[in-house]
């Protein structure tokens, strides 16, 4: 019979983590732990705030599936019997581990990708004055792809100076940006035209989730990606037409197994993918790396930008390499 354990962790943040909605110096991360027959697998997940959870909430939720689990619900079942959102991510993920070292086999081999590689992934800069997110950036100018945490309280004139002060400081980078909902009710064409001369990629979440009608026939000169208005596949109709990209994270969706199922239906429809994360440990990510490996982009970093537990993912230069099978998968 299957048993499950679930447990919260603290992590501390390196620094402080600050973003639009204000600055994270620890992230609390739920565990689970599924055994069945001298196996483990596990999953990691950590609460969607803009949804509304808490790691509280999310173990609760998490925990109040033990007996289904015991009982042998699939991956399958899961999507009927949770909402999508942390807490099914961590059970998901926790599945997809131990059927993997039930098999004998990988998670890669059962989604049938081919070998990994190492893989380039952007480094998060937090939202600050222009002149300490240049600090920031002078520190980390050799990475290939950053992503610039914008949205200020002060407006979009404000960002484009951050970004100026940063593009300064690294001036052979790639760059994204994610604005974090915070440019609503403002001139977003003029704000991309600037940035664009600034080299910038991609601008994540420019207006609010659910005002999303904000960009009907608006002609950006810097593609748009949706973070908070897409969280798994019924998301995808409010998409077309405004975005032009969306950001699949693990937590978002309740798991791999929605995420794989967004990334081949935003494919079909026409969609680019970054695949993102939450402050999360690198077991957190490396199931997202089964996405990533799927995307146009990788934003990764969560083990990077907190204290991350023994065993982690390997992190060289710009790029993250492939789990080891003792971490998951």
């Amino acid at each position: 019979m299957r048993t499950l354990t679930i447990a919260t962790e603290r992590f501390p943040v390196r620094g402080a983590f600050t973003i639009a909605r204000g600055a994270k110096t620890h992230v609390d991360v739920v565990t689970a732990t599924i055994s069945e027959g001298g196996r483990q697998g596990r999953g990691e997940a950590t609460a969607v705030y803009y949804r509304g959870e808490l790691a509280e909430s999310v173990a609760a939720a998490a925990a109040a599936q033990a007996d289904p689990i015991a009982g042998g619900a699939s991956r399958a079942d899961l999507l009927t019997l949770m909402p999508a959102g942390a807490a099914r991510n961590a059970l998901d993920c926790a599945l997809w581990d131990l059927e993997a070292k039930q098999a004998g086999t990988s998670v890669r081999e059962l989604l049938g990708l081919p070998p990994f590689r190492p893989l380039l992934t952007a480094y998060t800069i937090s939202l600050d004055a222009p002149a300490a997110m240049a600090e920031a950036a002078a520190k980390v100018r050799a990475r290939e792809l950053i992503k610039v945490k914008l949205g200020g309280a002060d407006g979009p004139a404000a960002d484009i100076a951050r970004m100026a002060a940063v593009r300064a400081a690294a001036p052979d980078a790639r760059f994204v940006v994610d604005a974090n909902e915070g440019w609503g009710g403002t001139d977003i064409a003029r704000t991309a035209a600037a940035l664009a001369a600034l080299g910038v990629e991609l601008i994540e979440q420019p207006v609010p989730a659910g005002d999303d009608g904000q960009l009907d026939g608006l002609h950006a000169e810097i593609p748009l990606c949706a973070d908070e208005s897409c969280h798994d596949r019924a998301s995808l109709d409010q998409i077309i037409g405004r975005y032009r990209f969306i950001n699949i994270k693990l937590d978002k969706a309740g798991g791999l197994t929605e995420a794989h199922a967004l990334a081949h239906a935003a494919r079909q429809r026409g969609l680019g993918v970054m695949t993102g994360c939450m402050l999360g440990t690198s077991l957190a990510i490396a199931p997202a790396f089964h996405i990533a490996v799927q995307s146009d982009y990788a934003d990764l970093d969560g083990p990077l930008l907190i204290e991350d537990r023994d065993g982690g993912l390997k992190f060289e230069h710009s790029d993250v390499w492939p789990p080891a099978p003792a971490l998951w998968g």
